[in-house]
């Protein structure tokens, strides 16, 4: 059972000081993505460092608004703790493979346009305690959001079961397994989680793709900077 709703950790700054990171809220989140998709475009890795780094700076603009703009990164950050801001901060995990040393980010099969955030959000804020959905952006961050979006499918469909359980119903029997909610599955389409043909190689993610040696889902790698 999960204790946790997402990652956080602390990175230390060439000053000297000590920065708290967690996922960026969503209000955030959405310029980093944004700049973060123009890394497709870059050929180069000096090129693709820049993207991180600018991608960085937005992030701390919820974390550190006195060093959010690419100079102060630059001037505070050795590399590693760029990769590990990208990592918490965005949620796009980095992959090491011994004979490469350079940074690729694992997209891992989803695109952040292809989610649709509005009818997400839009779910959420049915609970009545943002009073507009800047609010709700300000306040959560996208594991927050599922989590809540996760408890409130559960909740509708144990309300159902329940109902149709005095009529004589039993939901679970007549589906044939247990009915999983519209986000959950919106959600593992966006996420890769989504089980495809076994035989289709793109549907391979993460952990899976690296076993079968395909690349999707991996990404360049790195070696870590101690």
């Amino acid at each position: 059972m999960a204790n946790t709703v997402y990652e956080s950790d602390t990175i230390a700054l060439l000053d000297g000081r000590q920065l708290y990171i967690t996922p960026l809220k969503i209000h955030y989140l959405r310029d980093f993505m944004q700049k973060f998709s123009e890394i497709s475009e870059k050929e180069t890795e000096d090129e693709k460092l820049d993207i991180l780094i600018e991608c960085v700076a937005i992030a701390m603009k919820q974390y550190c608004p006195d060093i959010a703009s690419y100079d102060c990164v630059e001037d505070t950050m050795d590399v590693a703790s760029v990769y590990r801001v990208i990592e918490i901060g965005g949620g796009i995990s980095f992959k090491e493979k011994p004979e490469e040393d350079k940074p690729v980010p694992d997209t891992n099969g989803s695109s952040w346009d292809s989610l649709d955030l509005v009818n997400l959000e839009s779910r959420a804020f049915l609970l009545g305690i943002w009073k507009d959905f800047y609010e709700l952006e300000t306040s959560i961050s996208m594991p927050e959001l599922i989590a809540i979006l996760n408890v409130i499918g559960e909740t509708d469909y144990a309300e159902k079961k329940f109902l149709a359980a005095i009529q004589g119903i039993d939901l679970d029997k007549e589906s044939g397994k247990s009915r999983q909610d519209e986000w959950t599955a919106m959600k593992e389409r966006v996420f890769g989680q989504a089980q495809g043909d076994p035989n289709d190689v793109t549907s391979l993610r993460g952990q899976k793709a690296q076993e079968a040696g395909f690349g999707i889902g991996l990404g360049l790698n790195y070696e870590k900077i101690s």
